[in-house]
């Protein structure tokens, strides 16, 4: 029942009915599926699957885009989103070349055929169409870390081929560096109870760069991160058509090369002239999706719905506290409340270091039982380690003929709610404010505190000195800790 501490903040998605709405509406998307709907037999494609040259005019004029280069070439991009995600089938041509026919191969065109994907957009699930965005989205992704051609012609030998050396381009690296920009930008904005503002590209630029330890930048450091500052303009250009993005690029005017005339914006210190993204409610959805294929731990609200309450409460042991209530109201939904209480009771023990986090999250969740819980939390009062939960749940509802604990009992509880709040990392301050209370609330504490056999009793203590603001009470702390650790060495 114990469980890692996540990596990824648990979000909070969309329905996937409300996600698949987003994918369809999503620019890239929805031009690709009006060009596999303008595909018929006369359109003409290259060997390649792309749009001959000649077709492009009358794909931007379908979808209403300009009549010039910039026209040309987004119809072009839709295009390949059709090709690359089965809306439209390229056929190659069936003839062979003429060994003797240079150029045959560039000159030969395929046949277009409707595909099968097409169909799941209009008539399939919501998980159809979202599984057809993703699609899309790994396109994307590999066109915003294709390399950058400033002269294509430069990399031309004399016999025509091609000297990719020269590119100093690396497609691992590319790829690891936009999904490590991506993974920041999900820790920055899609947690629950995160800012739901954009990020600055300078931040987000930075965050990849600058090593956590370094005070004041170094002037290659700075170079470096304008240099991919520049990099993520291009490549979230890229990516806002799929959707996964809302991005307002680097101003022109801090772009133009030196010497051009420009007329920057008045205010001189607006951050947001250098770029201001934030992950969409789909780009949450698709960056969880990657990371899931690449192995990653990204948690959702409602994962742990359909699992036992051992799972849950491991599950949700470091989650903040509005996920962890949010999960827990999931799980009870699905469950109901026969039976949950005395589930959620028995995966409260244990021994291991998250069972007292187990136990503060049972007790969480059953204030939301309510009444039901009553008959459970009873059969456990002579519970050594639940017995101190079910006496204050049975208080907190204001039930009669509740027993009153031993001193044992309250001593144990004492020990067993720091250790949760501990293991939980905590707001020092709370928890300050926990020590300070439980051993003014009880004179002598420490005399007794380190008699208590609970696993945490030594560790608690050892925090309780240095978190106590009285010095006389952190060194009698100190001093318990000292005899628990011996008392457990010893055995007795």
């Amino acid at each position: 029942m114990s469980a890692e501490r996540p990596t990824l903040p648990p979000v909070r998605l969309h329905t996937e009915a409300e996600l698949a709405r987003d994918a369809l509406a999503a620019p890239l998307l929805a031009r690709a599926v009006r060009l596999a709907r303008w595909a018929g037999p006369e359109t003409r494609v290259g060997a390649g699957g792309e749009l001959v040259e000649a077709q492009l005019p009358a794909a931007a004029e379908h979808l209403g885009l300009a009549a010039d280069e910039d026209g040309a070439a987004e119809a072009s991009e839709a295009w390949r989103l059709a090709v690359d995600t089965g809306l439209v089938e390229v056929e190659d041509p069936e003839t062979e070349p003429d060994a003797d026919d240079e150029g045959f191969l560039d000159d030969r065109e395929g046949t277009v055929t409707v595909g099968e994907n097409l169909a799941l957009l209009t008539g399939g699930s919501p998980q159809d169409v979202l599984s057809v965005w993703l699609d899309g989205l790994e396109a994307a992704h590999a066109d915003a870390t294709a390399p950058v051609f400033d002269d294509f012609a430069d990399l031309v030998g004399e016999d025509g081929s091609i000297d990719f050396d020269a590119l100093d381009w690396d497609p691992e690296t590319e790829a690891e560096f936009l999904d490590g920009v991506l993974g920041n930008l999900y820790l920055l904005t899609a947690g629950e109870g995160a800012a739901d503002e954009s990020v600055p590209l300078p931040a987000l630029a930075a965050s990849m760069i600058v090593p956590d330890d370094m005070g004041e930048p170094t002037d290659d450091i700075l170079e470096q991160v304008s240099d991919a500052m520049m990099r993520l303009d291009d490549q979230f250009r890229i990516l806002e058509p799929i959707g996964i993005v809302e991005y307002r690029p680097v101003d022109e005017a801090l772009l133009a090369e030196e010497g051009e005339e420009s007329v920057p914006p008045a205010d001189d210190d607006d951050v947001t002239r250098y770029g201001m993204v934030k992950l969409t409610p789909l780009g949450v959805y698709g960056i969880r999706a990657r990371m899931l294929d690449a192995g990653v731990d990204a948690p959702a609200i409602g994962d742990l719905a359909d699992k036992g309450a051992d799972v849950l409460l491991g599950g949700i042991a470091y989650y903040p506290e509005e996920a962890a209530r949010s999960e827990i109201e999931l799980w009870l939904a699905r469950h109901g409340a026969d039976g949950a209480a005395g589930e959620l009771l028995d995966a409260a023990r244990g021994e291991d270091p998250q069972a007292p986090l187990r136990r503060l999250h049972c007790q969480q969740a059953l204030a939301l039982v309510g009444a039901d819980a009553e008959p459970a939390v009873r059969a456990v009062l002579d519970d050594p380690q639940l017995g101190g939960l079910a006496r204050v749940w049975l208080a907190e509802r204001g039930a009669a003929d509740v027993p009153a604990p031993s001193e044992a009992m309250i001593f144990w509880l004492a020990i067993d709610t720091i250790a949760a709040q501990l293991e939980a990392d905590g707001d020092l301050d709370e928890l300050q404010g926990l020590v300070e209370g439980l051993s003014s609330q009880h004179s002598g504490f420490f005399d007794q505190a380190w008699r208590v056999d609970h696993p945490a009793t030594a560790d608690v203590l050892e925090a309780m000195g240095r978190l106590h603001s009285d010095k006389k009470q952190a060194k009698d702390a100190r001093k318990a800790a000292f005899k628990a650790r011996s008392r457990s060495g010893s055995g007795s």
